[in-house]
């Protein structure tokens, strides 16, 4: 496989996370809560919902719009952690959603050469490969963070996992029920 090839092809997989699995999931999680339940921390040591929401805006806009992308890095961290809403469910959507499109049309023009080079993003000399792959690695962690405090708030399956049926027929293995 070519370099220029697997870089589109990471690119490709990583927009496709971002925005056709993860924002999603995390806009459906916002669309299930009340904004009381959003703003909810379970103790003094962990964030709400809504926290993780403004956290992973602020992080893709960070690595990718400002950092790659060349636009002004206007983050405050603190903030993302220490707002305590209530900030309307829909506002919250809207944001992270522009960031994550932003984001795709940045990668959108990077190539081989651009995940090879070398760029500072929050204190941080990384390649543009290693901005995207923490990208899409972290938003991955929180939306699992936010699934969780969602279904253990509203007590149901949110039905995100689709497994392919299988067609072959299982067999037992001695000593063991049938899989």
């Amino acid at each position: 496989m070519k370099s220029s090839n697997l870089a589109g092809q990471f690119l490709a997989q990583a927009r496709h996370l971002l925005t056709e699995v993860h924002l999603p999931r995390v806009a459906r999680c916002l669309r299930e809560l009340s904004a009381e339940q959003i703003w909810w921390r379970p103790n003094a040591a962990s964030n709400s919902v809504g926290n993780l929401v403004l956290h992973l805006e602020g992080n893709v806009r960070q690595w990718i719009v400002s950092g790659l992308g060349g636009m002004p890095d206007r983050r405050v961290r603190d903030w993302e952690f220490s707002e305590a809403g209530p900030l309307p469910p829909r506002r919250l959507i809207s944001r992270l959603s522009r960031t994550v499109r932003e984001a795709g049309r940045v990668m959108g023009k990077l190539d081989g050469e651009g995940l090879a080079s070398i760029y500072s993003i929050q204190g941080f000399r990384v390649t543009g490969l290693r901005a995207v792959f923490h990208v899409a690695e972290h938003f991955s962690h929180h939306a699992g963070q936010i699934i969780l405090l969602t279904k253990l708030l509203v007590g149901n399956d949110l039905k995100f996992t689709h497994l392919p049926q299988k067609r072959e027929k299982r067999r037992k293995l001695p000593g063991l029920p049938a899989l």
